[in-house]
């Protein structure tokens, strides 16, 4: 079992930059494939990023390529989303989330969730 704590999520103004960051407890966080994902009001929630257990291996949506980045700090037991040129659409509620398969970019792919830290981008 492991528990998720994101944070670093805030207001910020279109074409800024936030780090977000999901510490995990537990001892066995090297195991788990990390992934983040959002929802935004009156939306359904979706995959934004994923990394393998080892970093070697990342995933990204369409909409957010080539702007976030996601890596993880393995002896932090820690994960990050590096969001840069943020626009209004990023706005939403942000998840990490975990599971020891593989990378997956749908909810059931993922058993082990954090409460969400709220992004909000101004225009």
């Amino acid at each position: 079992q492991v528990q998720l704590v994101e944070s670093g999520g805030g207001l910020v103004q279109a074409g800024g930059s936030l780090r977000l960051a999901c510490a995990a407890s537990g001892r066995t966080f090297s195991t788990y494939v990390m992934a983040w994902f959002r929802q935004a009001p009156g939306k359904e929630r979706e995959f934004v990023a994923a990394i393998s257990w080892t970093g070697g291996r990342t995933n990204y949506a369409d909409s957010v390529k080539g702007r976030f980045t996601i890596s993880r700090d393995n002896a932090k037991n820690t994960v990050y989303l590096q969001m840069n040129s943020l626009k209004p659409e990023d706005t939403a509620v942000y998840y990490c989330a975990a599971d020891h398969g593989g990378i997956a970019t749908i909810e059931r792919g993922y058993t082990y969730w954090g409460q969400g830290t709220q992004v909000t981008v101004s225009s």
